[in-house]
């Protein structure tokens, strides 16, 4: 298949690279040359504007993936594709959009004949190895047209042994992607996806914390432990209940600077966490873990800890996300 990206950063330049080992074609845009020309270099075909991206796509059904931060680089971009594109094509958001938006952008693009799918995405700067954890919203042509797309970027059922109960031939969900809903849902689940993320990565930022503050001079001495919070980590990630890929990134971390002393703890949150609060006030469902959580990264702007750090290396593990000294102010449109 021939897809355009536009949007070539940490994860949609990878996107790109896993397709086209897997065989497909690529045009691919973005507002800086270099990732351009580095895709160029891989055989992708680089566009100049977006307008040209939509001209190489060639016949309909075309398919643009927009590969944007949440808020109004992804809006304008849906727009002008919107104008560009027409009966039968395919656009796509695989950015952390707010499902509201999916929504009301979906029913204006239908007006126009467009289809428009929403596909969260997880898998940070590992994607291109590892494969992406995607969750789909959107019509079920569309949806079921992209399937060749979809099965490439996904990790595929792998090592992982298979829940009992299920047989046969592996779904989707147990390779990787699945439809979630109409156009939103994918968005949705990957909304509450990264809220689940905020509260797992805040009980281990904490639980860390406890331990090495178990040597404080505020502790009777013989009950002052110096304990090497690398190792625990290390041993957590051999046969514990709570292993996880989150405690892998904690105790790379922790391995290669037990003190953390690179990061600041200041902690950011990109407006999915605040989201997912929002829905479960609008449904009346109890969310004190997840609540507390985005909480904690407000105040780690005022006051770091070291468990804030853990945090901050924890994000970056996965995502490549630099912290920012100033917070910011992400929310629904």
């Amino acid at each position: 298949m021939r897809i355009g990206m536009i949007g070539l950063g940490r994860m949609g330049g990878n996107i790109v690279r896993r397709l086209m080992k897997a065989g497909h074609e690529a045009v691919v845009y973005d507002a800086q040359a270099a990732p351009r020309d580095a895709l160029a270099r891989d055989g992708a075909v680089a566009a100049e504007s977006i307008d040209d991206m939509v001209a190489k796509l060639g016949e309909t059904p075309r398919i643009a993936w927009s590969m944007l931060p949440a808020g109004a680089p992804t809006e304008e971009t849906v727009a002008r594709l919107g104008e560009r594109m027409g009966q039968g094509d395919i656009i796509i958001d695989g950015g952390n959009a707010f499902y509201k938006d999916d929504i009301r952008r979906a029913k204006a693009l239908a007006q126009k004949g467009i289809a428009y799918v929403d596909c969260g995405t997880s898998g940070g700067v590992w994607g291109l190895e590892r494969g992406y954890c995607m969750m789909i919203g959107g019509p079920d042509a569309a949806v079921a047209h992209l399937d060749p797309i979809f099965s490439a970027l996904a990790p595929g059922a792998g090592a992982i042994p298979r829940t009992p109960g299920l047989e046969g031939e592996p779904s989707q969900a147990e390779r990787g992607y699945v439809h979630a809903g109409p156009s939103g849902a994918g968005h949705f689940v990957k909304m509450v996806h990264n809220g689940i993320e905020y509260g797992l990565m805040q009980a281990y930022a904490e639980g860390f914390d406890i331990l090495r503050h178990k040597s404080s001079e505020l502790l009777p001495e013989d009950e002052r432990f110096d304990i090497n919070v690398a190792e625990v980590a290390e041993v957590w990630r051999r046969g514990s209940v709570i292993t996880s890929w989150l405690l892998d990134l904690g105790a790379a971390a922790l391995a290669k600077d037990p003190e953390l002393s690179s990061y600041t703890g200041f902690v950011e949150d990109s407006g999915e966490g605040r989201w997912t609060i929002q829905a479960a006030i609008e449904e009346a469902v109890p969310a004190d873990v997840l609540t507390n959580a985005l909480f904690a990264r407000f105040r780690s702007r005022q006051k770091h800890t070291f468990g804030e750090k853990l945090l901050s290396a924890m994000r970056f593990g996965f995502g490549g996300h630099i912290e920012e000294r100033e917070p910011v102010e992400p929310g629904p449109r």
